[in-house]
């Protein structure tokens, strides 16, 4: 404080933003790993709240346990602790708020899903940082610190991102069948939430190129296009991710872009001596102490698994896909991907089956372990035949 100037009151709140990353991981560091970032809020001469952010994300898994960060620091130092309010909630696309996590000197509440799961990281004077455990699908998106002091206030914010994979997804009635409800629905079924924008970008520069539109969870319908050709919107526009824009969520009918992340289980292919057809896989999961795998978790597995396996096997939707990490002949195509067969009939067509076992509750929130990227070459996680 220069000399003469009167002393001015301050509420400060650090968001140390960062994005975590496994040791094991093949992934390059880049500069803006492990920095620091620091969100300051200060009173003008006004009186006027001044909001200085930085963008960040922390990264983790369905399963970890990860810490969102946020400091305060209050002048004068002297305030008391036990009238500093910590509020933590969720932010939706639709500028919704979900309530997280409440804090008012010792007392506290956690809210809805979270009860169980978050607590405050107590790291030491002004830290605000919650930590969540057993993250799930759910959790995924933006998070809003909030910490206030009598009259003052300020909020700084966190992006939760998951690794994880994104996947199109139609129905046996076939493409364009499914309305907003009905996308999250089946999305759902197959262990997995609707993607984000942002998520299937970023599939799409690893190569995701998809010529059916789908629901996004904002309720926009989108699709990646990674070789532009006449019949996926025109052969001489760039590569992007086309948008038709928001859409009719209860008229409007098209497929879905689901996403999921690590498996809290094991999936693998059934070994057995004859093929057998969709009710008899069932069984045979059943008799093995597992469940017959979602398609969900097939691509999760081919994810983080590196599962690789040239025989096609029912899925508990009746389709009929497998996992190829290392392409070669006669196994489907030049490219990695989750191959699709599509829907044959249950009766009479015989296939092998996907099993999937879950870890036991002890095993859930174990140490995650980055897998080695497959290839230097971008990657399209499906490829129908």
């Amino acid at each position: 404080m220069l000399s003469g100037q009167m002393p001015v009151k301050a509420l400060v709140v650090i968001c140390m933003v960062f994005t975590w990353t496994p040791s094991g991981t093949a992934q390059p560091i880049t500069p803006e790993q492990g920095r620091t970032r620091v969100v300051h809020v200060l009173e003008d001469e006004t009186g006027a709240v001044i909001v200085q952010t930085a963008p960040g994300k922390v990264v983790t898994h369905r399963g970890g346990s990860i810490t969102l960060p946020c400091r305060y620091h209050h002048e004068p130092e002297s305030t008391d602790p036990a009238r500093i309010r910590i509020k933590w909630t969720k932010v939706t696309d639709a500028l919704q708020f979900e309530d997280v996590f409440v804090a008012l000197g010792r007392r506290q509440r956690v809210f809805g899903t979270y009860r169980d799961r978050v607590s405050l990281e107590l790291a030491g004077p002004g830290d605000a940082s919650i930590i969540i455990h057993n993250v799930t699908l759910q959790d995924y998106g933006r998070y809003e610190c909030e910490v206030t002091n009598d009259m003052e206030d300020d909020t700084g914010f966190v992006n939760l991102d998951l690794e994880g994979v994104v996947f199109p997804y139609y129905p046996k009635l076939g493409r364009y069948k499914l309305n907003y409800h009905q996308a999250e629905e089946v999305c759902r079924e197959q262990d997995a939430i609707l993607a984000s924008h942002s998520q299937l970008h970023k599939a799409f520069l690893e190569g995701l190129d998809w010529c059916n539109a789908g629901w996004l969870e904002d309720g926009s319908v989108q699709y990646p296009i990674a070789h532009p050709r006449d019949q996926c919107g025109r052969k001489d526009t760039p590569p992007g991710v086309r948008n038709y824009g928001y859409r009719h969520k209860d008229d409007e009918r098209y497929d879905a872009f689901c996403f999921t992340s690590k498996p809290n289980g094991r999936v693998y292919f059934l070994k057995r001596f004859k093929k057998i057809n969709y009710l008899e896989a069932v069984k045979a999961c059943q008799r093995d102490g597992a469940g017959i795998a979602k398609v969900g978790q097939l691509y999760a597995a081919w994810k983080f698994q590196l599962l690789d396996r040239c025989e096609a096997g029912w899925l508990e939707d009746a389709s009929i896909r497998y996992p190829i990490v290392n392409p070669r002949a006669r196994c489907g195509g030049p490219d990695p991907g989750v191959r699709n067969l599509g829907f044959p009939d249950k009766k009479f067509r015989l296939y092998g089956v996907y099993c999937f076992r879950k870890s036991d509750e002890s095993n859930d929130i174990e140490s995650f372990t980055k897998v080695v990227k497959m290839s230097n070459k971008p990657v399209n996680a499906t490829k129908a035949i």
